[in-house]
């Protein structure tokens, strides 16, 4: 595989490493086949092939994080299926997280896209697509 322009990692600074991990680890292991890759004591990061997340607890609080600045938006992945969309959806709603524009799901990202969108522990926006329109 040729690495020349793959993203080899992305590291986000979090307020609460141990919901950051209830968080992710859910999702990244349990439902998007990542893999944890390495463990610390401010730290943890998930592997999928050959790309990472890491996060990390910082210590500095303020300002909070706003998707609406400068920085990053959302993290987005893929999916096989609307099925399986609609499985992380219910999830979501039993662990207690938030859902985004769940008036318009699940085409809050246009008429042909299958999405959930929905936010982590620090109001990271996360974007789960279906890859079925794309095939």
């Amino acid at each position: 595989m040729k690495k020349t322009g793959t993203i080899s990692h992305i590291e986000l600074y979090v307020t609460n490493l141990k919901e950051t991990r209830k968080f992710w680890e859910w999702l990244l292991v349990d439902k998007l086949n990542y893999q944890l890759f390495q463990k610390w004591e401010k730290g943890v990061s998930y592997r999928f092939e050959g790309t990472y997340i890491v996060f990390v607890q910082t210590d500095k609080l303020e300002p909070k994080y706003n998707r609406a600045a400068v920085g990053l938006n959302h993290l987005a992945f893929y999916v096989e299926s609307s099925q399986i969309v609609d499985l992380i959806r219910q999830e979501v709603h039993e662990r207690g997280y938030r859902e985004l524009y769940a008036d318009r799901y699940p085409h809050a990202n246009g008429n042909d896209v299958y999405t959930l969108f929905f936010e982590d522990p620090d109001r990271i926006k996360v974007e789960i697509v279906s890859d079925e329109r794309r095939k």
